[in-house]
């Protein structure tokens, strides 16, 4: 069953509390979403330490439930 735009975002929400999320489904099939993510809490951070901060909000439904994520993350 996929994921819903509501519960993507409330997932990052839930892991990175003081971020902005824009969900987008990038073919209106369900499946295929694309997040931007900005936070003050990747100040600091690589892009690759700011993804899996972001991958890690999913407690691993990624792949599963959640099939696929473009992502762009930016620190404040």
């Amino acid at each position: 069953m996929p994921m819903s735009e509501e519960k993507i975002k409330q997932f990052i929400l839930d892991a990175i509390p003081d971020s902005t999320v824009i969900i987008e489904d990038l073919k209106g099939d369900g499946d295929h979403y694309s997040a931007t993510v900005k936070s003050k809490l990747f100040i600091g951070k690589t892009r690759v330490e700011q993804h899996k901060m972001v991958y890690d909000a999913f407690k691993g439904k990624m792949g599963s439930e959640l099939h696929a994520l473009k992502l762009k993350t930016i620190s404040e």
